[in-house]
């Protein structure tokens, strides 16, 4: 009797705990495939995946998840590969310095972290079926975080940490309502807090990458980030479960305001309009 390779699509897997979490799958008997948009970073972590796990099944995607347009190329490109998809991972995320618009006239911070993540699970989702998990990777910046349905992408006000969480915590709302409205299709989504990593996540030079490189001695390594994300992915305890918030391989309880259906409803509906 033979089996079919489970696959597994992750975003964000050419540095920080997104390495780490693709070669935790291969290592699990996952065939992969890595959206990324430097050709040399994605050789790179092929190589370093198929180093540690020879004969891994590593497809490479090319795309800025910054841009809507690449991101469902990216999907269409898969699915001519893949018609089933076990595990999607959307794990890469952005901390920029200054607010930037991105061609598509999207706040980038904003697009990456939200719009990206939902534009490709929506687009995956005719190849997934129970009991396939979506595992978004989240942050606990979102637990303090504010949110104005009327200004998600911080035309007032903007600033670095701000737009970051703020993005995470829509990221959370969004993921709540998704988990809601594939249940019944037997497909999970939760989201995991990986910890403070020590990642490169700020690469912008000045005081907030020293402030990051002085905290990210105090930080786990992204090996240690990548392992409740992994838990999330590969779990047998998680099986069936799904709408989880996830810190230490722990259900936490989120923000209250994912939890105000209003204010999810108009923060779905400026999604919406975003997408």
């Amino acid at each position: 009797m033979t089996t079919t390779q489970p696959h597994a699509v992750v975003t964000g897997a050419t540095s920080g705990i997104g390495r780490w979490i693709a070669r935790g799958l291969a290592q699990a008997g996952y065939g992969l495939t890595l959206i990324a948009r430097d050709e040399m970073r994605a050789d790179k972590t092929h190589r370093w995946i198929a180093a540690a796990v020879p004969g891994a099944a590593i497809d490479i995607v090319r795309a800025d998840l910054s841009s809507l347009k690449d991101t469902r190329a990216a999907a269409a490109s898969i699915l001519s590969r893949h018609p089933k998809i076990d595990l999607l991972v959307n794990n890469a995320g952005l901390l920029s310095h200054d607010r930037q618009v991105t061609p598509e006239g999207r706040e980038k911070t904003l697009a990456t972290n939200l719009l990206s993540p939902l534009a490709l699970t929506e687009a995956l989702l005719p190849a997934m079926v129970a009991p396939a998990r979506i595992v978004m990777v989240g942050s606990s910046s979102a637990d303090r975080a504010r949110i104005d349905p009327d200004d998600l992408e911080l035309r007032q006000g903007w600033r670095m940490t701000r737009a970051y969480a703020r993005s995470k915590l829509a990221l959370l709302m969004m993921s709540g309502l998704l988990a809601e409205r594939l249940k019944p299709a037997g497909i999970t989504v939760n989201v995991v807090h990986p910890g403070l990593v020590a990642t490169n996540i700020v690469r912008h030079g000045g005081i907030d990458e020293f402030a990051w490189r002085l905290l990210g001695r105090f930080a786990l390594t992204a090996e240690q980030g990548a392992d409740t994300p992994l838990y999330a992915c590969l779990s047998p305890e998680l099986a069936g479960q799904t709408g989880l918030y996830l810190k230490r391989r722990r259900a936490a309880r989120p923000n209250a305001r994912v939890r105000d259906p209003a204010l999810v409803a108009r923060v779905e509906a400026a999604v919406g309009r975003l997408l």
